[in-house]
């Protein structure tokens, strides 16, 4: 017998996520406001359905949304998951959302009787495509090993790092440490090549080196190439800063170097840039190079 699951939110990471449940054997019943979403989720072997049919349906649930207001509604709001869910289900946020909103979700579900771990999850749409996403959870440990399984068919690594909250925490930690890699990449190759070199035999030439690194990997290829297609988008990682740099002021944690991106992000958010991949903030560097 399949497996019952529920996902709510098909988007870039959503839709890739659940259709790896589809195909490792689950029965996945989704939702999405945008109903195209759905059907390209039916077509696969999907489930349409309603918040209620989910909740008759599904003991786990995985959500995909895109920022803490909207997970509270859909979670905790009117005719919400919580008003139809059943006492011992458990939901998995894969959201980006912060570490307050998380403690303040798990503690209204908790009424309901029903657990909440805040999974957020590194690697991007490829990871999402290939099912090999990096699964950072906070919450019970009973949860996190109950729906191990379910995480397994959508990732290939999974860490709880402790209570509520904690996930949130190391996917800020993430996203801190990953876009300011996707920034010092994109001064270092704007550099190279106003200074006159090959940004490309640049590239090749320290890839091997201490300087080389995933980031570098899956980000290099796209600022040669001039492919800004979002595998993850730059209003995420704007909204992500912006949590980061609330998170920190809250508890008087400096962090220059994160707060300069955030401006550097407000700058492309001005000029349009937001719905492209986060590559792109390589454009903040050629402008000032005038390239």
């Amino acid at each position: 017998m399949k497996i019952k699951v529920g996902f709510v939110g098909l988007g870039i990471m959503g839709l890739p996520m659940a259709l790896n449940l589809v195909a490792k054997g689950f029965e996945v019943f989704v939702y999405d406001i945008d109903e195209r979403r759905v059907r390209m989720a039916v077509e696969k072997g999907a489930v349409g359905s309603s918040f209620k049919e989910i909740g008759s349906h599904c003991k786990v649930v995985c959500i995909s949304l895109p920022n803490g207001k909207i997970v509270q509604q859909v979670l905790t709001g009117k005719d919400s998951l919580a008003c139809h869910l059943t006492s011992g289900s458990i939901v998995v946020d894969t959201s980006s959302i912060t570490p307050e909103e998380s403690r303040a979700i798990a503690s209204a579900l908790e009424l309901y009787g029903i657990d909440y771990l805040d999974a957020p999850v590194s690697g991007g749409e490829p990871k999402a495509k290939e099912g090999t996403l990096a699964f950072m959870v906070g919450g019970k440990e009973s949860a996190f090993n109950k729906t191990l399984p379910v995480m397994k068919g959508m990732g290939s690594s999974f860490i709880r790092i402790g209570e509520s909250g904690s996930g949130s925490i190391a996917k800020l930690v993430n996203q801190i440490i990953v876009n300011l890699n996707i920034a010092v990449l994109g001064e270092g190759l704007v550099f190279a090549q106003r200074a006159g070199a090959d940004p490309e035999l640049v590239f090749q030439a320290i890839r091997g080196g201490l300087a080389g690194s995933a980031v570098m990997e899956a980000k290099t290829p796209m600022i040669l190439a001039r492919n800004f297609t979002p595998g993850g988008k730059l209003s995420i990682n704007h909204k992500d800063i912006k949590n980061v740099l609330e998170t920190a002021h809250g508890l008087d944690i400096p962090i220059p170097f994160t707060a300069q991106l955030f401006e550097v992000m407000q700058n492309l958010k001005i000029r349009g840039l937001l719905d492209e991949d986060h590559a792109a903030i390589v454009k903040y560097f050629e402008e000032l190079a005038k390239l």
